[in-house]
């Protein structure tokens, strides 16, 4: 419902720029364009180069005929002209626009406060809003997307500015174009750049995370050991059903200290040699 509105008033504000120029110049504002366009024409060589305009191609041009503008839409690009003395007119270019926002520190839902800053792209969609809606669109484009940071950051946790950034972007993105549309600004994108945190909360998230790592790892360790220790009692209960398999493995880590090319000498003894001497 508060889109809807949004865009019920933006429309609004448009149709009423409409139904102000249907007005007409009057009688003496006609008197005094045709005066002017006589005398134009009277010194034409001269006037010639008062008339004449030219708007590039990424530029659109706003005319003003005593006060009112001329039509609904802006006139180019190319040559056009202009009758000296009753008409002026303003320029406006189509480009896409970029700025920073300035860091801000923002109080967070749980009461964290953190540095914010960003970036902004946008355009002007409609020329003649604005020229005729807002007297600096892009000052006030500017201002206006640093509130709303502000705003759309303060309903959020310190955990959602940390992982959420998409989803912030794309809300401020939908907050800056429906309350520019009513101005003919198009904000295409909004990106948001860095989260500064205080130095004592970087030390505590950092304490924090190390010793998650160091409980994961005992974790880890202890899982190792326990399987590791199930392991050799199947070994064991496999070596004590067949004494044979205990001198096969006598002989194999013999060939394996071979292979190594050391000077280590070892002499294997019997189990049951040495089970001897324990019962005596």
């Amino acid at each position: 419902m508060e889109m809807e509105s949004e865009i019920e008033r933006g429309a609004q504000s448009k149709q009423n720029l409409i139904s102000e120029n249907n007005g007409g110049l009057g009688c003496c504002g006609w008197i005094l364009v045709i005066i002017s366009a006589f005398f134009s024409i009277l010194i034409f060589p001269i006037t010639i180069f008062l008339s004449i305009k030219i708007v590039k191609e990424y530029e659109r041009a706003v005319i003003f005929r005593l006060g009112r503008i001329t039509a609904r839409k802006a006139i180019g690009p190319g040559i056009f002209f202009i009758i000296p003395c009753t008409d002026s007119f303003v320029k406006v270019d189509l480009r896409t626009i970029s700025f920073d926002i300035p860091p801000q520190e923002i109080l967070t839902k749980d009461s964290v406060t953190v540095s914010v800053d960003g970036v902004v792209y946008f355009r002007v969609n409609d020329p003649v809003a604005s020229v005729a809606n807002v007297s600096n669109a892009d000052y006030s484009t500017r201002l206006l997307a640093q509130t709303t940071l502000r705003n759309v950051l303060g309903t959020k946790n310190l955990s959602e500015v940390l992982s959420d950034r998409e989803g912030i972007s794309q809300s401020m993105q939908m907050s800056l174009d429906e309350a520019t549309d009513s101005w003919g600004i198009k904000v295409e994108r909004v990106e948001i750049k860095d989260v500064k945190l205080p130095q004592q909360l970087q030390r505590a998230m950092a304490a924090e995370a190390e010793a998650s790592r160091e409980a994961r790892a005992k974790v880890i360790a202890a899982e190792g050991e326990m399987n590791a220790s199930r392991a050799l009692k199947e070994a064991s209960l496999v070596i004590a059903e067949s004494p044979s398999a205990l001198q096969l493995r006598y002989l194999q880590t013999l060939n394996t200290i071979a292979a190594e090319k050391n000077s280590t000498i070892i002499f294997p003894l019997p189990m049951d040699v040495i089970s001897h001497f324990m019962k005596n």
